[in-house]
């Protein structure tokens, strides 16, 4: 994991500067874990988990709003129906694979049940794309201990990119895919505000691939780079985004701004194929929702003011999946078959070539 960022390379998605980190964790309070899991027996895994915490992990008290929006729905993110009912967030938000991601569910509400952090119930989100290509997916391999692991690991800071929890599995445009992030601070409405995405990227067809508008899949086909072809297709997979922000947004703000992960992820060359499940989450932290029955005092960022957000959320989006790229290593797994990393030495060559 971490082979190396995009910006590495020279390449720098829109204007807008980045947080410290370049990561969702430069949104205050929002924190990511995960948990690896790699074995070779008694069954071939490649997988794991990877948690995000809203308000440092206080998430169960004080809530956020929340929006979401599916681009192409070959895919599974619990939670919906009283998201879009509620339009609030009172959990952190598990991504695994698509079959563990009920375990990842049920052990977010089994932390919350042994922390004393419900009353009644909860409806908690956990999304999931395919692995079964890299992992043996029927073996079952994520447990609740490994879904609480990745909870207890959230942290603020640089987030591990690449081959590492929820993402160790997957594949992007035919190369080794999985954990990316990255940020954009903005100024809306007078005060500014950071915007940050994490993606796990498991979809998309090699010779769709561009990056920063540089057509690297046609240059990098398979001929020089192997791709996994027709098992699955090429084009099917899935890809999971998360959006934060600090700035106060209401619930259909939220989904506003989820809708705009679709223009990141087409820079890069996401079609929505019919096989795969784009599913984008967002949540603004900007107000606060305790537990109560008093009425509360909201904020609302006007409507007018929220292209910059929408600019940010595109750029970021587009950066984490190029980082997810460059970041994951060429991996082994399941039946001996690879999936192998975005060569960055001929990378570099094909960048070389298309600039000035």
């Amino acid at each position: 994991m971490n082979r190396a960022r995009i910006r590495d390379f020279g390449v720098v998605i829109g204007e807008l500067p980045t947080g410290p980190h370049n990561a969702i964790t430069d949104v205050p309070g929002v924190l990511v874990g995960h948990a690896t899991v790699i074995a070779d027996e008694p069954r071939v895994a490649r997988t794991g988990v990877t948690m995000i915490k809203p308000r440092a992990g206080n998430i169960w008290e004080d809530r956020v709003f929340g929006g979401f929006f599916s681009f192409n729905g070959n895919g599974e993110m619990t939670g919906l129906p009283w998201l879009e009912e509620s339009g609030m967030i009172d959990a952190a938000i598990g991504i695994s694979n698509t079959h563990a991601v009920g375990v990842v569910r049920d052990a977010i509400v089994a932390h919350a049940v042994e922390h004393g952090q419900i009353e009644s119930f909860l409806l908690p989100i956990a999304a999931e794309t395919y692995d079964g290509w890299l992992s043996d997916i029927d073996a079952f391999h994520i447990t609740q201990a490994h879904a609480l692991a990745a909870l207890a690991a959230a942290k603020s800071g640089p987030v591990d990119e690449g081959d590492v929890g929820g993402g160790t599995g997957m594949s992007c445009h035919g190369f080794k895919g999985g954990i990316g992030t990255s940020s954009r601070v903005v100024t809306a409405g007078g005060s500014s505000y950071t915007v940050g995405a994490l993606v796990q990227a498991n979809y998309g067809a090699r010779r769709d691939l561009r990056v920063d508008g540089v057509p690297v899949g046609r240059e990098i086909g398979v001929d020089r780079v192997p791709a996994r072809e027709e098992e699955p297709p090429g084009n099917a997979g899935s890809i999971i985004v998360v959006i934060a922000t600090d700035a106060p947004l209401l619930p259909v703000q939220c989904k506003r701004l989820a809708r705009r992960a679709t223009a990141g992820l087409a820079r890069v060359g996401g079609v929505g194929y019919n096989g795969s499940g784009d599913i984008f989450l967002a949540f603004a932290t900007g107000n606060h929702l305790p537990k109560t029955d008093a009425p509360l005092d909201l904020k609302m960022l006007p409507h007018e003011q929220m292209d910059g957000l929408f600019i940010a959320t595109a750029d970021a989006v587009e950066e984490a999946i190029l980082n997810a790229l460059a970041a994951a290593d060429t991996m082994t797994g399941f039946q001996g078959r690879t999936i192998h990393a975005l060569p960055l030495d001929i990378l570099t060559q094909v960048l070389a070539k298309y600039r000035p």
